[in-house]
């Protein structure tokens, strides 16, 4: 067995186990990040550093990357930075990447920013490859809404090298602020998660560990490689900070209760678009770059959103969107109740005691996907074949959310990989951290 497959099979089978120990399956509520540190005159503070570093994909290979660091380790994306609307912001950066790399810079799509220090740059001053110079930039968190960050200093080579993050600010002025994306009830979610889409040219990572960068050809620009949370599915399955993705320390494992509101906070954040698509259920967007669809801003609310089954994340672009599932009008109860049953602590069943429409075939005639519990009914498992998986530990529905460009389903045209992740439906008494 050559090493790929030996890789790809302890990766498939990490994945698996995580799967089957329902206890590990886990997704927060909030979105892992930092909030930075606060000096004395209230200013939050963020420390990053670009570094280089190394990344895994799912087909079992391994890429240089430059990313923005708290500390000694890179990350793909960059920590995504979570702040409270009405913060005054400063991050610090230092550019501790190789000398043949050049100059680089962050900055804030969305935010006027002020910048000190270092040198000056086309868009922004810009630190040299000095691991010392510190460029300063300031802003103020004036709007909710999701963001993101990225170099200012050729961004065709530096953003595409992982120099690029999601900056989330927290609404202010309203309820709850760890439950409303913006200044109003109709932004309110349960659950929120992360979407941040990229993409990736193995060619151009392949001449930056050998040629210095003010030499290298973006312009024949071909990914092959597409990541969520900076991981191709399976691996955005795995645990998040997973040990052996110690670069890749975000996954995209999305759970629910029915009824519960899902935010996703979409963010493009490489060159192409992506059309993702959401099964299940329509979404509906509420905002497009930290700006709520609103006809009366922070009064009407969201009352110019749209509903639609398949969003294109465009480069540079961020969106809001909400997602519900609750088997209204499925026309049979999805918790298997007999009529007169009682309803149970937290169920929500508006078909109650309605009878599965259709007789199941015997289990010898059915095909199994692994996500198949064996029963039809949420919570509820049954018979498996001999030798069947079961990686649907606590049998749950499972949505498969995915791009519809079927190339990006790949990791340098292998399956398993790419933009695929899946929204897992639990029982009410299934706790989801």
């Amino acid at each position: 067995m050559n090493r790929f497959s030996i890789t790809k099979g302890l990766r498939i089978f990490g994945w698996m186990t995580v799967l089957l120990l329902g206890a590990s399956l886990t997704a927060q509520a909030a979105i892992d990040g930092i909030t930075g540190t606060k000096n004395p005159d209230g200013t939050v503070v963020f420390n990053l550093v670009a570094r280089k570093g190394n990344i895994s994909t799912s087909d079992g290979d391994s890429f240089q990357m430059w990313g923005y660091a708290v500390g000694n380790r890179v990350q793909y994306p960059g920590p995504t930075l979570i702040v409270s609307q009405g913060d005054r912001i400063m991050v610090r950066l230092k550019n501790a990447l190789p000398a043949t790399a050049g100059n680089t810079s962050i900055t804030f799509p969305g935010h006027q920013v002020s910048a000190r220090g270092g040198v000056a740059g086309t868009l922004t001053r810009e630190a040299p490859p000095d691991g010392a110079t510190q460029v300063i930039y300031e802003f103020t968190a004036t709007e909710p809404g999701t963001y993101l960050y990225r170099s200012g200093t050729r961004p065709d080579l530096q953003v595409e090298m992982g120099l690029v993050g999601a900056l989330i600010v927290r609404p202010g002025g309203g309820p709850d602020p760890a439950h409303h994306a913006y200044n109003h009830a109709d932004s309110y979610f349960d659950q929120e998660y992360l979407y941040f889409i990229t993409e990736m040219d193995p060619w151009i990572h392949r001449q930056v560990e050998f040629t210095p960068a003010s030499a290298v050809d973006t312009t024949k620009y071909f990914p092959t490689n597409w990541f969520i949370n900076g991981r191709n599915w399976p691996d955005v399955m795995s645990p998040a900070f997973a040990k052996w993705l110690p670069t890749q320390p975000y996954n995209c494992v999305l759970r629910m209760h029915p009824g519960q509101k899902i935010l996703v906070r979409l963010v493009g954040g490489g060159r192409d678009i992506h059309p993702m698509h959401l099964h299940g259920n329509n979404f509906w967007v509420i905002a497009e770059d930290g700006r709520m669809f609103s006809s009366n801003p922070g009064v009407s609310g969201a009352d110019l959103a749209w509903s639609d089954v398949t969003y294109k994340i465009a480069a540079g672009r961020t969106a809001d969107a909400i997602w519900s599932w609750n088997a209204e009008k499925l026309g049979w109860d999805i918790y298997g109740h007999a009529p007169g049953d009682p309803m149970e602590p937290g169920e929500y069943a508006p078909d109650h005691g309605k009878p599965f429409p259709v007789v199941l075939p015997t289990r010898d005639s059915m095909t199994y996907g692994p996500f198949y519990s064996g029963s039809p009914f949420l919570g509820a498992g049954g018979d498996l074949p001999p030798g069947d998986p079961g990686l649907n530990a606590n049998a749950g529905y499972f949505y498969m959310w995915h791009s519809h460009t079927e190339k990006e389903l790949t990791s340098n045209d292998i399956w398993p990989g790419g933009l695929v992740s899946f929204m897992i439906i639990e029982h009410p008494n299934v706790p989801i951290p």
